[in-house]
């Protein structure tokens, strides 16, 4: 829910002067704004990247020009709005993200190291436990969840372990999961509820911890064995699940955003989802894609969409083919830098999924006209996809896959190649630069292969189409840190990570507006301000066009119009 502070402070004025416009039509605009605008149109010199003025009816834009012309279209009811000094954009679009998987972690206990939450070491893990636990009244026998634990900024630099689970309750599962989503620690009353001991073999595609010298779990779950202990937590009730969906939501406009992914939906996420937009409870649109596995999802059966209903759209699905470099469970081409406690020197991570369902999902979602989102972290892993599609191309020439690869952090150059000649599309989880570039740089990849995480330019030089994303909950979902990111490429220590790799602010822009819109089909409706388009918008505090990149950060969203609507202001509040 939002608690109005005060009135928005943006000026409703009267006549204003400009040049000129193109209108749909000549009635009278809902809403006019004048000022700084940036349409995201062309290129970033062409005289069409900027206007004066924007007019709205209903949920559509209807005239987009100069004050002057624009302002042909004020009526007696007309309210007429003064950016001032602010600059409104196209609403920002979530490339690639977790919805529903957000909405669950701003419901569990917030274990994020700064500048994110406060933790920063295992007593700070137990003490925030603690205190969860008595702020909610959790009574024993109630499964406690967490979310955001980061091994790469506990000043331990290691994973919380079931004995220090153990020391906050034994008499409370807990399940805490790691900030990437991959890997997760469990105490020993989770591990008894998940039927995890000494015996559990490894699961495919995952590793379960154990003890030196040891066959007893030590609590740590690596990729499906954390999967499959999440499936021991108890049901949410849908009322309480919808509660939490419309706070997420409320999150994500904060930030900007009026369009949503929910990257990963699974079972029941799907009619709930569907009951939210019976409801109208989707004030931002919602693009989904389903978790497909060869046991989870029949694509013979599957249907999507290529259009919204209630704000909601069941675009495609999603392969997960490794796991995470900030937590070293991502395939790569070369050993780690240092590989994880007890690993061996030649340790390159492993594939969550073998090569032949991979080839199996693509082709058989291009023979149904499904697009595909890949999540592929390490390069061993990018090779797996693009070989993929590479052999589904062969089979048959006329077939065209649309695939995304999702993440895509250490694909290399000649890889950026193949992608290019296959139609391939990468989405770049660029703020990786800020929140682990210290990390890849002294433990996961080395310096060298360091400087080559998420090749925005490299991919911009073979003319590729790319997106950015924050990947949320793993990151707030902050498009202004993404923009930032994309633009400065900052680690937490202030090094500039891959300096060669950074973008121009409307390259980066382009990611999150135009070029995010085409990822998800909406390139018609969405992602620039154009007549007839729909009218999603942000108002930012200043033109970021304007100033230079690294005060990008200090950029702040004044106010989100999804459909039309303001659905946030900077004065609004977020109340849980």
């Amino acid at each position: 829910m939002l608690k109005r502070i005060i009135l928005s402070g943006f000026v409703v004025l009267g006549a204003l002067t400009g040049i000129r416009a193109h209108a749909v039509n000549s009635a009278p605009a809902d809403t006019i704004y004048t000022g700084r605008i940036i349409t995201m149109v062309g290129a970033g010199t062409d005289e069409r990247a900027h206007a004066e003025a924007v007019a709205v009816s209903g949920d559509r834009i209807t005239a987009v020009g100069t004050r002057a012309e624009v302002l042909k279209l004020r009526g007696r009811n007309t309210r007429i709005v003064d950016l001032g000094s602010a600059a409104l954009l196209p609403g920002f679009i979530d490339a690639h993200g977790h919805l529903t998987g957000t909405a669950s972690a701003l419901s569990a206990a917030n274990l994020s190291a700064p500048p994110v939450g406060t933790v920063r070491n295992i007593a700070d893990v137990q003490k925030t436990l603690r205190q969860f636990i008595a702020d909610r009244h959790i009574p024993p026998g109630a499964v406690v969840t967490a979310f955001g634990y980061d091994d790469a900024q506990l000043e331990e630099r290691r994973h919380p372990t079931r004995d220090d689970l153990d020391a906050v309750s034994t008499e409370h599962p807990i399940l805490v999961s790691h900030v990437s989503g991959h890997l997760s620690a469990a105490n020993s009353a989770m591990l008894k509820l998940a039927g995890i001991d000494a015996g559990t073999p490894d699961p495919n595609g995952g590793v379960i911890r154990r003890r030196e010298n040891s066959r007893e779990p030590n609590g740590v779950l690596e990729e499906s064995a954390s999967t499959a202990a999440r499936t021991k937590l108890p049901p949410v009730g849908l009322e309480e699940t919808l509660d939490s969906l419309k706070y997420a939501m409320t999150y994500y406009a904060s930030n900007g955003i009026t369009t949503v992914q929910d990257g990963a939906v699974i079972g029941a996420q799907r009619p709930m989802l569907d009951e939210a937009a019976r409801r109208s409870l989707l004030p931002l649109d919602v693009v989904t894609y389903h978790m497909w596995t060869p046991v989870m999802l029949d694509l013979k059966t599957f249907k999507n969409s290529r259009t919204y209903d209630h704000g909601l759209k069941h675009y495609g699905i999603k392969l997960i083919l490794d796991g995470s470099p900030q937590g070293k469970t991502a395939f790569l081409s070369q050993p780690y830098f240092k590989p994880p406690a007890g690993k061996p020197a030649n340790y390159v991570g492993y594939p969550t999924l073998p090569a032949d369902a991979v080839t199996k999902a693509i082709s058989e979602a291009a023979a149904r006209d499904i697009p595909v989102l890949a999540h592929a972290n390490g390069d061993a892993a990018a090779e797996m996809l693009i070989n993929a599609v590479a052999a589904v191309r062969q089979a048959d020439p006329s077939a065209r896959p649309d695939v995304v690869m999702i993440h895509a952090q250490t694909v290399r150059d000649d890889q950026l190649d193949r992608m290019a000649q296959l139609g391939m599309r990468p989405s770049f989880f660029v703020a990786h630069t800020y929140y682990w570039g210290d990390w890849h740089r002294d433990e996961t990849l080395g310096p060298v292969r360091a400087e080559h995480i998420s090749p925005t330019r490299s991919a911009i030089d073979r003319g590729l189409s790319f997106t950015l994303h924050n990947d949320a909950p793993v990151v707030p979902p902050s498009m202004v840190n993404t923009v930032w990111s994309a633009t400065t490429r900052r680690t937490r220590s202030g090094d500039i990570l891959g300096p060669t790799q950074r973008l121009t602010t409307w390259e980066a822009l382009r990611g999150v507006t135009i070029n995010a819109a085409k990822q998800q089909g909406d390139e018609s409706l969405k992602g620039s301000i154009e007549v007839g388009k729909q009218a999603d918008f942000v108002v930012l505090s200043t033109d970021p066009l304007a100033i230079d990149p690294e005060k990008l950060r200090d950029v702040r969203v004044m106010q989100t119009i999804a459909h039309g609507k303001v659905v946030w202001r900077a004065e609004d509040t977020l109340v849980r």
